[in-house]
């Protein structure tokens, strides 16, 4: 990958989406947003999480097979 980052560059974001989640509902919380509205706004944000991580994950591994098949 350019740059030098590992083949599971992408990995490294998960955690900064995880506390992302947890905060932004917090933050939403403080400021006056119902704690239904903040528990919906948490499910959403963890549901697109999961699915950009899967997104990731396939592209990672499309680009692998896709170097492997040029050597």
């Amino acid at each position: 990958m350019p740059g030098g980052a590992g083949p599971d560059a992408g990995s490294d974001v998960v955690p900064w989406a995880v506390f992302c989640c947890a905060l932004v509902p917090v933050v939403l919380v403080v400021y006056g947003t119902s704690l239904g509205g903040a528990a919906g706004t948490a499910l959403g944000l963890a549901a697109v999480t999961a699915a950009c991580r899967v997104l990731l994950r396939r592209s990672e591994r499309g680009l692998r097979a896709e170097r492997h098949s040029r050597s």
